[in-house]
């Protein structure tokens, strides 16, 4: 006989835990099944362990630039992977512990295990059956693999892999110019690797504002990574002193000859090993799990929360998901997920952040816009860091006077873009910021700069 609970979560990343913990403290017997680590992608082998690394190559990178500072050191900047690998592994594993103290002092009950579907209201663990009246499917994605010539036949490494080595790769070729690939191209060749960013589409990070994605560009040149762009066909061989990536359609194209290669192009959701079919759940062609927007499944007991349900992909997002599920079940709330605005940023330095609409996708609703952009150089804050790279960008309904999207590409829009995004939340006009106070010197208090600076699009 197996064991009875009023919640089985399925997977322990940013939704999971927090719903397992909220719904034990409502009095509901809750397991949560996890068949590696707790904490899912973001502590694992996203966002805990690769901000530990960018924070790190920061750091290389500053040591190299302080004569600019006025502060003189002697000799040659020397990174040990081992010991950024080993720092990023302690803060990883500080995360874990989090999480399951969390659990335990919640009453959940945790079992590690691969979960397998038996019924609409039953999974498999080993050798148990556990039976739930409500099911919750939090299992995230992983890096996809695509199916390119030859890249079964050499050694390459994901997202995953590439945060275990400990010797730095002599010549680092990422193929993938998406959000992980920038991430890593700039990283590495800050701790000193060379460095060939590879891509199949005319620019990098595509899905972001076009002069986003041309400054990205410009700075990874000029940090030193070679940019390889409009690669139409890519295939993959041994090399003697490691793999040999081919960037063109015609014999005698490009061969690019790296130590090591990272394939970033894309990620996959981890559905395929859960036997969903013999609880109904339905799919889509990609492996994702369609949900409503209170993201229950076609099972009206069975949710899909996180990167497994499409609807974000992100820690934040995830985490909001859990928001939704915990007020709409335990508050009598009407929670959605279209009721978030997208925000996300690509943790380059400087970082990306954009809230809302890109200024191609604002165009494309045929609204008369209004636009303003600004340099960061003419940041004082910016200035007064030595870190004057990047720009700001802010898109406005002419008519309504609110905020349909913004970008800002330099030192602190990570966390300046929130000022923009609460707007955005409150559906406040516009002017709410422009007649606001800012603190000096801080990037923020150029937002309400760039806002007053609106003109018409052309």
């Amino acid at each position: 006989m197996g064991r009875t609970f009023d919640s089985i979560i399925i997977g322990s990343g940013q939704a999971g835990p927090f719903l397992a913990a909220r719904l034990a403290a409502a009095g509901q017997t809750v397991a949560l099944v996890e068949r590696q680590f707790l904490g899912g992608t973001c502590v694992n082998t996203g966002c805990t362990p690769t901000k530990a690394m960018v924070a790190s190559a920061k750091v290389a990178y500053m040591v190299r630039e302080a004569s600019r500072f006025g502060v003189h050191l002697q000799g040659e900047v020397q990174v040990s992977l081992a010991d950024v690998k080993s720092r990023a592994d302690n803060i990883v594993q500080n995360s874990r512990e989090s999480v399951g103290k969390m659990l335990a002092n919640a009453g959940c009950t945790v079992i590690h295990g691969h979960a397998r579907f038996v019924s609409a209201h039953e999974i498999q663990v080993g050798d148990e059956i556990l039976r739930g009246d409500k099911i919750f499917i939090n299992v995230g994605a992983r890096a996809a693999i695509p199916n390119l010539p030859g890249l079964e036949n050499v050694s390459y490494l994901t997202n995953s892999s590439l945060l275990q080595l400990t010797e730095l790769p002599k010549h680092l070729i990422v193929v993938g110019g998406g959000a992980v690939g920038v991430e890593f191209a700039q990283m590495f060749r800050r701790f000193g690797s060379e460095v060939t960013l590879v891509e199949m589409k005319p620019r990098l990070v595509h899905h972001e504002d076009l002069a986003a994605s041309a400054l990205i560009a410009e700075l990874l040149q000029l940090e030193g990574v070679r940019l390889r762009l409009n690669a139409e066909c890519l295939s993959f061989s041994r090399d003697p002193d490691g793999v040999c990536v081919h960037v063109g359609c015609k014999e005698g194209d490009t061969e690019i000859h790296g130590s090591h290669v990272l394939v970033a192009m894309g990620r996959v959701p981890n559905t395929d090993d859960l036997a969903l079919e013999r609880a109904g759940v339905q799919i889509d062609s990609a492996g994702y799990i369609p949900v409503d927007e209170q993201l229950h499944t076609n099972i009206p007991h069975i949710w899909a929360l996180g990167d497994c349900n499409r609807r974000g992909g992100f820690t934040h997002t995830a985490y909001n998901d859990f928001e939704i599920v915990a007020a709409n079940l335990l508050e009598g709330g009407d929670r959605r997920a279209s009721d978030r605005i997208p925000a996300r940023a690509t943790y380059i330095d400087p970082p990306l952040a954009q809230v809302g609409m890109t200024e191609e996708e604002a165009r494309e609703t045929g609204r008369d816009l209004l636009i303003a952009t600004r340099r960061m150089r003419s940041v004082s804050r910016a200035i007064e860091k030595g870190e004057t790279f990047g720009l700001m960008k802010a898109i406005v309904d002419a008519k309504t006077k609110r905020i349909m999207g913004a970008m800002i590409f330099g030192v602190g829009g990570d966390e300046a873009i929130h000022s923009i995004l609460n707007i955005m939340s409150a559906d406040k006009p516009y002017t709410t910021i422009t007649n606001a106070v800012h603190i000096h010197p801080t990037v923020s208090e150029l937002i309400p700069t760039l806002l007053g600076s609106l003109q018409p699009a052309k």
